[in-house]
């Protein structure tokens, strides 16, 4: 596992602290707690974001900032036929003749710039940020990779439960329809109350076969999630439970301002901006460079049939002293530009803990109206259920038509939903509040 994607293991036992429920015994279990690890492992996101970590690291190196010199070596070579006419005194007259000249010309040479106005010493240090970025930026794909894989764990769970229920009503609809046909072969059910109960049946059956097809999708959601292929079968053991938190605001914002990804990368970024501040000034410095190296020349000429070898060599170490006195004011622009930029970077600090700030607060007043809205849909299944228990004794009696007992069953299945949708809200607002206050990742 790659460095980034190791560091979070241990945050596993944070989540599971907020998260974990009773397990249920399956033949092929996936606890939360694995399916975040696969997730960190094989998430194509998570990957993808590793690789542009890699590029920076790999970037973020003296050679890259211009500490070093270059140092090129090559060979020259020059072949050429000229001819040339030279005047002859004693016939007063121009004599052409052919001349063919050859040279090869081997070089090593240094060049390395020695001082341009502590630049290289910026661009070093903008590297260095440049590579903290993006390693904040991997840390925001896993953060939203790991609430991504909860939430998808736990909507697996919530259409599995959905289809329980909706199996249960499938079953009691079955029930209903064979005491309807049971009682018509007796004589004591008329056509209209089978046909009643066959219609709700086979409704019930049909709402059962499409909750199963949301099933399916749930799960491969789920497997593209944690990078595995649709073929992967998992059995989530962790219960559909939520664990409720008390949370204190002032206490997260402190943490949200503290400790938040994103906000911790804008200040990262900020930095980046102040360090192009300092490289635009660097211009108004005087540069040094050097250029030194080593060249040796072979030649070969032939002039009417008369040949000559010739040879050089020599050496050098040249140094270039030069400051830019004007250059159409493009320095000063450049360097206001970038303080341009430093401030454009402070307003958006400023934009994302306000948009922060007031998201938190959103997210903690929904929490707390979720957890109430749990508690009515406890309080309204409980009778629910209740109720649907008596009116099946009522209508076996035939204290109720049908009509009455359908009823009864649809207000079941409403707030077996209900409750359902309750438990994954809080799942949800949990997830969130603990993102946005940087614990749903935290690196020991």
């Amino acid at each position: 596992m790659n460095r980034i994607v190791s560091s979070y293991k241990p945050l596993i036992i944070i989540l599971l602290l907020v998260f974990s429920a009773s397990l249920a015994v399956a033949q092929q279990p996936l606890k939360l707690e694995e399916a975040v690890l696969k997730g960190l492992e094989n998430n194509f996101q998570i990957r993808i974001s590793e690789q542009q970590y890699n590029i920076a690291r790999l970037n973020n190196k003296q050679g890259a900032a211009g500490r070093w010199p270059s140092i090129n070596i090559g060979a020259n070579s020059v072949n050429r036929y000229d001819n040339t006419p030279s005047f002859d005194t004693a016939s007063m007259s121009y004599l052409r003749g052919d001349q063919y000249s050859n040279s090869l010309t081997p070089y090593v040479e240094l060049r390395w710039l020695l001082f341009d106005g502590f630049s290289v010493t910026m661009n070093k240090q903008k590297l260095d940020l440049l590579e903290q970025y993006s390693s904040g930026y991997a840390t925001i794909v896993v953060e939203n990779t790991i609430q991504a894989i909860i939430l998808g764990y736990y909507y697996a769970l919530l259409e599995m439960e959905r289809m329980k229920v909706l199996e249960e009503v499938k079953k009691l609809s079955g029930d209903r329809y064979r005491y309807e046909m049971m009682r018509k072969e007796i004589g004591t059910a008329v056509t209209f109350d089978v046909l009643q109960a066959k219609n709700s049946y086979y409704s019930d059956s049909t709402n059962y076969l499409l909750q199963k097809l949301n099933v399916k999708n749930a799960f491969l959601a789920l497997n593209l999630l944690l990078g595995e292929p649709p073929s992967t079968k998992f059995m989530l053991t962790d219960s559909f439970q939520v664990d409720l938190q008390q949370y204190d605001l002032n206490d997260m914002m402190r943490k949200m301002l503290a400790n938040n990804s994103n906000l911790k990368n804008q200040y990262i970024n900020q930095e980046i901006l102040k360090k192009d501040i300092s490289i635009a000034k660097s211009n108004l410095w005087p540069s040094l460079s050097m250029r030194t190296g080593a060249d040796y020349t072979q030649g070969w000429y032939d002039w009417e049939k008369q040949q000559a070898n010739t040879y050089l060599y020599d050496f050098y170490a040249n140094f270039t002293l030069s400051f830019n006195l004007f250059n159409g004011g493009n320095t000063r622009r450049a360097i206001q530009s970038a303080k341009i930029s430093e401030k454009i970077g402070t307003l958006e600090i400023m934009e994302i803990k306000l948009t922060l700030s007031n998201l938190l607060v959103t997210q903690y007043e929904l929490y707390s109206i979720r957890k109430q809205l749990l508690d009515v849909a406890d309080v309204n299944l409980e009778s629910a259920r209740l109720n649907l228990e008596i009116a099946t004794e009522k209508y076996r009696n035939g204290t109720i038509n049908s009509f009455n007992f359908r009823d009864v069953q649809l207000i079941f299945l409403n707030a077996s939903s209900k409750k359902l949708n309750a438990i994954y809200d809080l799942l949800d607002s949990q997830t969130e509040l603990l993102r946005l206050t940087g614990g749903i990742v935290s690196e020991q």
